[in-house]
């Protein structure tokens, strides 16, 4: 088994204050008890292994063991690793450990403090801080080009899909929707032959099913479509309505699957976009039922309000929804109404397969 790289370094550190530690017992390099020289060494070379998880546990205890044992690997990799791994505002107070550190041997050392030991040595520490500081920019730095990287062949990958899903559906749903209505023309012609008819009524069914099936297929996909969480339309109406905008909500289509309730919220969204840009104000009405056939018909509509925002607009947004809805069977109408408004209509067909009725 492979030894991760992080473990290898750092159990090479805790070796090489361990090392640090002995020389610190026999040159002495603290004038304390060889036996508190040891407990510290030990001790602070035994916080540097949780220094990435720990880092502030760390410079402390680096601070500590130069303090009493005299012990320089603690101190600098202490300091180091708080400055790198830990919080940026907590990084300097690794730096502050380190000093008082580095004060307090000197004081043990020569029993009194000197401008020398107070000033100078806040220098090499700044310096072990800054280095730290430097190479925690540049794993962030890293960390977020690497997340860019991904982020872009993900929409790279999504596009694709959405591209094989449209060429799918371009080429195959045609042909089904061909063969169902040429079985369905045949149906009604072979009257005199049950065979015949029967074998008619199966190549329809099963073309339709197909074709539900193809569209759901599509629809896995095209991520953009399954992987957006939609707020329910009462809480889109309620936004707008908060903002000034009075809306009126008539929902009579009950629960509906999650790839048809998707298409009917972004009509909605649209539509109420487009009410908010050209008719402020004005009281729109937002309708969702059903139809005959069992598809789900909704429509907003709004009279003619006061002078329209001057925001900008493109109409991209009509025409991604009326792409939306093409790629699975629907149909998008939009225009003024005899009674002084503009309303956006759509029917989107109940995209989740449901048993023949018998």
């Amino acid at each position: 088994m492979q030894i991760p790289r992080r473990t290898l370094i750092d159990g090479a550190l805790v070796l090489t204050c361990l090392v640090l530690t002995l020389l610190a017992i026999k040159t002495p390099w603290s004038p304390l008890p060889w036996p508190v020289v040891a407990a510290a060494g030990l001790l602070g070379s035994a916080a540097m292994w949780p220094r990435r998880r720990r880092p502030m546990l760390s410079a402390v205890a680096g601070a500590v063991a130069f303090a009493l044992a005299g012990n320089p690997g603690p101190l600098f990799i202490g300091v180091y690793s708080g400055a790198r791994y830990a919080p940026r505002l907590n990084a300097w107070l690794c730096g502050i450990a380190g000093w008082v550190g580095f004060v307090t041997w000197s004081w043990f050392d020569s029993g009194q403090l000197t401008i020398d030991n107070i000033v100078f040595p806040p220098l090499g520490i700044a310096l072990i801080v800054l280095a730290g500081i430097n190479q925690a920019t540049r794993d962030a730095l890293l960390a977020s080009l690497q997340e860019q990287a991904r982020a872009a062949d993900e929409q790279a990958r999504a596009a694709e899909r959405t591209r094989i899903a449209r060429e799918m559906h371009d080429v195959l749903a045609h042909k089904m929707s061909l063969i169902a209505l040429y079985a369905g023309a045949l149906e009604l012609r072979a009257t005199d032959d049950p065979k015949l008819r029967d074998g008619t009524v199966l190549i329809r069914t099963t073309a339709r099913e197909a074709l539900v099936e193809l569209r759901e297929v599509l629809g896995v996909l095209r991520t953009d479509d399954t992987t957006e969480q939609f707020a329910d339309l009462t809480a889109l109406v309620a936004a707008s309505t908060r903002a000034g905008h009075p809306v009126e909500l008539h929902d009579d289509a009950g629960d509906l699957p999650a790839a048809t309730a998707r298409v009917v919220y972004r009509v909605v969204q649209e539509g109420l976009t487009n009410a908010h840009k050209h008719a402020p104000a004005a009281l729109t009405t937002v309708s969702v039922g059903r139809t005959d056939d069992g598809s789900v018909a909704v429509a907003v509509h709004n009279r003619t309000g006061n002078t329209a925002m001057d925001l900008p607009g493109s109409g991209a947004g009509l025409v991604g929804l009326a792409e939306r809805i093409r790629l699975v069977g629907g149909s998008l109408r939009s225009g003024p109404t005899a009674g002084a408004g503009w309303q956006l209509s759509a029917v989107v067909p109940w995209l989740d397969p449901r048993p023949e009725a018998t």
